[in-house]
This record gives C-alpha cells, structure tokens and sequence, in this order.
C-alpha cells in the first residue's frame, strides 16, 4: 500500500512541526506550506491524500483556499481537516459548509489529531488516491461512479444523469454521513454559476433517487435529515 501523503497548512511552524512528527510517527509522508498560495501552488503540482488546513493565512485565507480546492474536480475529492481557534465558530461553520471535511480546534491533542486523520482517511478509502481524484473511481454499495469519465453505473448498468446531477450525487458520496442544508449545497455544487432557488436541489435530488435508488419513495443511497438537509449512507 503506497503510504499516505498529508500537506500541512500553517503560518505557525511550531504548528507545522508538532502536526508533522505526530504523523510522521504514524507512518504518513509530510509537507508544509506557510502559506494559502504556496500550498494551492504544491497541491496542484503534487499528490496529497489530505490537507490540514489553519484558517488564519497569508496571501489566501483558509475559506479561500478550501472553496478553490473543492471548485476544482481535479482536486476536490481531497480530503481537509481545518484547524481553528477557539472562538472561531462561525469561520469554522462556513469551512464544513465548503466541504472541509472536519476540524480540529487549537491547541489540540496530538493524539486526538491523529485520530481525526485516520478517520477521515478511512472514510475516504474507497477512493484510488484522493490525490488524484480525476482518475479514480468510487465504489459505494452497487453503484460506481467514474470521476474522470463523469459516468455513474449501478450493477454495471450505465446510469444517464446530467452534469448537476453527477456533481450532487458525487459531493454527497464523497462525503457519506454528512448532512448538507440545500444553501450548502447550493454553494458547493452550483457555485456562482447562476442565482438558483433552494428548492433547485430537492428537485435535483429527486430527480437522483429515481435514478440510483431501487425504490425512490424509501431511498437507501441519499437519504434526508428532516428539518436539516441530505446526506449520502455511511451503512451501503
């Protein structure tokens, strides 16, 4: 198994030492960048199966740097562990709702630290290099999706979905478990493409279920969290 590549994010190098040599113990490769363009710069360059991410950076802040990663289809299955200050709730809340995919508040446990990788790493395990996602398929129960040829199958069977709807299902099935408002979905899936309604994605997600789901009326793929949002099984 080819060992795992973490890119540490932070203007701190105390920081960036103390997350490095607890990973390292842990077997993962590392690097750092000191800065939101250094680290865009080596992430576009290199192959990184995750990012840890501070928030608070020179030239191109954390949020940015997130929301430029996640827009990219090259790059946005990499998985992203935010680190926050304590009173950072609300940058903390936007950074979920771009796609990070958990944070960790300083000062931290290292041990802790450790653990929330290998977490998220499990979770993404499916995929054949998060680094490289445009070249990767992603195997969830009976269904396949193709990154790079932007096909979906479901028991080998060719699925046609349109291009929005194979961005939701893939930004749900990257992420299973995580439950996504429709504004967050919004944001992450349609950009600044055009001013869309909220209701654009439940009819989206309908429009999904019948086509993925054996029986769209009790769905086992995308499922909803009432009074919140949706969100793809973690059980399939």
């Amino acid at each position: 198994m080819a060992e795992k590549r973490v890119i540490v994010v932070d203007d701190e190098p105390d920081i960036i030492d103390l997350v490095a040599y607890n990973l390292r113990k842990e077997g993962y490769v590392t690097e750092s960048a000191l800065s939101g363009t250094e680290a865009l710069k080596k992430i576009r360059e290199g192959r990184y199966d995750m990012v840890i991410l501070d928030l608070m950076l020179p030239e191109m802040d954390g949020l940015e740097l997130c929301r430029t990663l996640k827009k990219d289809p090259a790059l946005s299955a990499i998985p992203i562990i935010m680190l926050t200050a304590k009173g950072e709730e609300i940058d903390r809340v936007l950074g979920l709702e771009l796609g990070a995919d958990d944070y960790i508040t300083k000062p931290f446990s290292p041990r802790e630290m450790v653990a929330r990788v290998n977490a998220v790493l499990r979770r993404s395990g499916s995929r054949e290099g998060a680094g490289d996602a445009k070249k990767g398929l992603l195997r969830i129960g009976s269904l396949e999706i193709d990154r790079e040829r932007y096909t979906v199958k479901k028991d080998g069977r060719q699925i046609s979905l349109s291009i929005r709807e194979f961005k939701l299902l893939l930004y749900l099935a990257e992420r299973p478990g995580r439950v996504f408002s429709r504004d967050a979905l919004l944001d992450a899936v349609w950009g600044d493409d055009a001013y869309v309604e909220p209701r654009t994605v439940d009819v989206h997600i309908r429009r999904l279920r019948e086509r993925v789901e054996d029986n769209p009326s009790a769905p086992a793929y995308i499922l909803t969290k009432r009074g919140v949002g949706y969100y793809f099984t973690e059980e399939v």
